[in-house]
């Protein structure tokens, strides 16, 4: 994956951290909630290691899409818009060249 070298300003970066976090909070938020209910409908062994493989899965999945470097933010981002856990509405205040960017990338 090529990354986007483009420099990024004081502001951009603060808009980038609080839309990573918003993303963030809200993926995780959503997977507590989904454990708490396949776990209060555990009924036996084999529903825990689903549960189990449920979570690794999860947790290989979160770990890969949150990664935050400035230079691949622009494909983090788009991954986060294309899955629903971010809107471009909150990356005002990038510039327009990299909103354009990531909604081309989260068209894809």
């Amino acid at each position: 994956m090529q990354l986007i070298n483009s420099e990024w300003t004081t502001t951009e970066e603060e808009v980038a951290r609080k839309a990573f976090d918003i993303a963030y909070k809200r993926e995780i938020s959503s997977l507590i909630d989904s454990v708490r209910y396949k776990a209060s409908n555990l009924a036996e062994i084999d529903d825990m290691w689903r549960l189990h493989d449920f979570l690794s899965v999860k947790r290989h999945e979160v770990d890969g899409r949150y990664d935050y470097h400035l230079p691949m933010l622009v494909f983090v981002f788009a991954g986060l818009v294309k899955d629903g856990w971010l809107s471009l509405n909150e990356l005002e205040g990038l510039n327009t060249d990299k909103i354009a960017k990531i909604a081309a990338l989260a068209c894809m």
